[in-house]
């Protein structure tokens, strides 16, 4: 069996902030409330590598990965991979935005499998990443649309 989760919202704001906002990899730290460090390893053209390093869990570990992430805004769509799997067989991640009437939906799929020693199974990560995409969709939007509401560009905001 292999994971698949889908999660979307809309976010009240314009295609291009929320672009810009949620593709800026170095600042994810301001983004997200699970990330306690972004390091930018290399970057191609439209392709980041980076290392995420998470804040301790419950117990004090800390988790830390390498990813690619190749973004493609004429398509606006993001695709992304871990590098360093961790616990997992694969993770591959899609982005997917879309104008919609009320702003911009925000869409992420991730499809992934967890290795047969991984203290966690497709099912329990499944439900995992459901929620916690949930808490972190939220909290982007909110910061999306207050940004939108200020009137700063995300070059400005954090000046």
């Amino acid at each position: 069996m292999a994971g698949h989760t889908e999660n979307t919202i809309v976010v009240a704001a314009p295609f291009d902030l929320v672009w810009d906002m949620t593709n800026d990899v170095a600042k994810w730290t301001d983004l997200f409330s699970e990330y306690a460090a972004v390091e930018i390893l290399s970057r191609e053209g439209e392709t980041t590598t980076f290392r995420l390093t998470m804040h301790p869990d419950k117990d004090g570990k800390v988790w830390s990965w390498v990813s690619e992430r190749t973004t493609d805004r004429a398509a606006r769509t993001v695709r992304a991979r871990r590098v360093e799997t961790g616990p997992f067989q694969h993770m591959d991640i899609r982005w997917e935005y879309e104008e919609v009437p009320d702003g911009t939906l925000m869409r992420w799929a991730q499809d992934f499998a967890m290795k047969p020693e991984a203290p966690v199974d497709d099912e329990w990560m499944t439900g995992n990443i459901n929620r916690n995409s949930a808490i972190q969709m939220k909290l982007i939007r909110d910061k999306v649309e207050q940004r939108a509401r200020d009137g700063r560009s995300p070059e400005t905001a954090n000046r």
